[in-house]
């Protein structure tokens, strides 16, 4: 009894550490998921790829190569890493790495909804296109990097004036996340479907073919007709209202005080004509 009971112990142990390990690298990669870090630990695999391949084949001067990258690499992954570093070590000391969406994050996120609403709404009435595109879970560094680096927080003052017309920032695509605009002006890839209505233009198109690709929520406002328009999945919601744009943002963002739990909207089950 007492060797089982020893025995059931060490492996609650074991389950529990490789448990908070692997919680603990998952946290990590949804850090560096979307920036340029993901590219350079691709390169560290690399060479450890290398490393042992010239260990099992025994070649000494690759070998010692690889081993003096490794020894030595260990300042320059500080040195290359240092803005994820010290993301997640200011989120460690909000208390945030292993908790989310507390009520300051909410309310953060309430304001960039009626931000969002109200820069909208404004650009509809005055017929001025816009491609605003929420990050979701997958990154969105690539598409990032053809525009221009904002990093400002998400105010409709600001959004409207992005994309009001013959300014340098106007055309393309805006990209938000975390209650943040990254970029601006950022290239998004077209749709190729031959299921577009032929009405829709390039935003149109740009914003389905961002959401066959990733799983961000895109925003269309309408240069021709004024009308809001949503896509995400490779589906594509039109003509809406400021409440059904509300509780399309609402659900996204998990705050819906009607549904709270609901983190994804049922694009199928909700669709207009």
């Amino acid at each position: 009894m007492l060797d089982g009971g020893f025995d059931f112990v060490q492996y609650l142990r074991m389950i529990i550490d490789i448990a908070l390990v692997w919680f603990v690298l998952y946290k990590l990669i949804m850090l560096i998921r979307g920036t340029k870090a993901v590219q350079l630990l691709k390169g560290i695999l690399v060479v450890l790829g290398i490393w042992f391949l010239s260990s099992v084949f025994e070649l000494k001067t690759v070998q010692w190569l690889m081993y003096q990258a490794i020894t030595w690499g260990f300042l320059g992954i500080i040195i290359l890493f240092q803005p994820e570093l010290r993301r997640a070590l200011e989120q460690l000391g909000r208390g945030s790495f292993f908790a989310r969406n507390t009520y300051s994050e909410q309310k953060e996120t309430r304001e960039s909804i009626d931000a969002i609403l109200k820069a909208c709404n404004y650009m509809a009435k005055r017929r001025i296109g816009a491609l605003i595109t929420i990050e979701r879970e997958t990154g969105m560094g690539d598409y990032v990097e053809t525009g221009i680096p904002i990093h400002g927080k998400l105010t409709s003052e600001l959004l409207t004036n992005i994309f009001v017309p013959n300014t340098p920032l106007h055309d393309g695509a805006v990209i938000i996340k975390h209650n943040e605009i990254i970029a601006a002006a950022c290239y998004l890839p077209l749709s190729e479907s031959p299921f577009i209505s032929k009405e829709l233009g390039t935003r149109h198109r740009a914003a389905l073919g961002i959401s066959e690709v990733t799983d961000a929520l895109t925003i269309v406002v309408s240069e021709e007709t004024g009308q809001i328009s949503c896509t995400k999945n490779g589906e594509m919601q039109r003509n809406l209202s400021e409440e059904s744009l509300k509780e399309i943002l609402q659900k996204e963002w998990n705050i819906s005080e009607k549904t709270p739990a609901m983190k994804t909207w049922n694009w199928r089950g909700q669709k207009n004509g």
